[in-house]
């Protein structure tokens, strides 16, 4: 079986490995079919990531096709499914409390654990969702798409509220699609702006903010001099997230989508000015993944367009160390491994 192995900082391989014994009760054996490369992937790449230790196979937004399942599972052969690739111990409190996504104990496919970047996987049934005729290609959009809708969820904020989303990359769009299809009145705010240009002409987009000297006064026009309703920072940025805070209303919200190793620092007199709340957004929940496949299905969201870049398995090993230094009109690269 054929895996890319990220073996050590800068450096992949194709290798074989052994294929998945069959699938116990509660597993599925899988053959994969598409897999999303995203920005851990080249973090791991590029020897950034905090939790991981190689070699490593990467990859975790994932459709695959069930080859077989153990007893007692529903899921027929054949069957197109998104894999929610964020495995739980379903004991701790954060399961107790339905939170699987913030499991004490988790692990995520492609990082703690091996992930998807080969021919075939086994992954508890739990974590297998029909893909309810998606493409196999749509399908393996699905999951870095719930990161954002869960931020959204997590938000909750009403419709008709005012939102910025700060970062316009793969996970910032997704959040401001899902922003949209919560019927707020949606800005993206970027530091490129052929990013903010992407987001206008092929999302549809109407408003966009360029981050530099004039962005607070261009904040207060855009908002009457309120502040956002809602804001999302999906930047990964610790100065970003530290800036985001003047942002917001009075009475507002302020969503942290992404995670740095920083501590993050802001004025308490200007937080509590404002009863802000503060939410953290972490990994998403089987509701958001249905939530996703639904609008993707509903044409709400624009598939085509997000993924701007494809490559098989075995060109992976080139593709995936050139795109991590040169994204120029990369949005998200998805990678084929089997057949549709």
């Amino acid at each position: 079986m054929k895996a890319v192995v990220c073996s050590e900082p800068g450096h992949l391989e194709i290798t074989d490995r052994p294929r998945p014994a069959a699938p116990p009760e509660g597993w599925a054996r899988l053959a994969v079919s598409r897999v999303g490369i995203c920005g851990t992937d080249y973090h791991i790449f590029e020897g950034k990531h905090p939790f991981l230790e190689y070699p490593r196979v990467m990859g975790h937004e994932v459709s695959a096709r069930v080859i077989e399942a153990g007893p007692g599972s529903n899921l027929a052969p054949g069957t197109l499914v998104v894999v929610n690739p964020y495995i739980a111990c379903g004991h701790c409190i954060a399961c107790r409390r339905g939170k699987p996504n913030c499991c004490t104990a988790i692990r995520v496919l492609g990082v703690h654990t091996d992930g998807a970047f080969c021919e075939e996987i086994l992954m508890p049934v739990v974590n297998l969702y029909p893909a309810n005729g998606l493409s196999p290609e749509a399908a393996a959009t699905v999951e870095f798409l719930a990161i954002g809708a869960h931020a959204v969820r997590r938000a909750a904020a009403a419709p008709g509220a005012r939102s910025l989303v700060i970062g316009a990359g793969p996970i910032g769009l997704g959040t401001a699609i899902f922003s949209r299809i919560a019927e707020h009145d949606v800005t993206l705010l970027d530091t490129s702006a052929e990013r903010l240009a992407f987001a206008t002409h092929e999302l549809g987009f109407s408003a966009g903010l360029l981050a530099d000297e004039g962005l607070q006064e261009a904040v207060v026009r855009a908002t009457g001099g309120d502040g956002f309703d809602v804001v999302f920072d999906a930047t990964g940025n610790a100065a970003s997230m530290e800036r985001s805070f003047a942002h917001v209303a009075h009475g507002g919200t302020l969503v942290f989508v992404s995670v740095v190793k920083n501590d993050i620092r802001f004025s308490d007199p200007e937080f509590h000015k404002r009863e802000m709340t503060l939410v953290a957004s972490r990994n998403a929940t089987r509701e958001d993944f249905d939530h996703v496949i639904a609008s993707i299905g509903k044409g709400l969201v624009p598939v085509d367009k997000l993924v701007t870049h494809r490559t098989t398995l075995d060109q992976a090993v080139h593709d995936l160390p050139r795109w991590a230094h040169d994204k120029a009109g990369l949005v998200k690269a998805v990678v084929a491994v089997g057949a549709a």
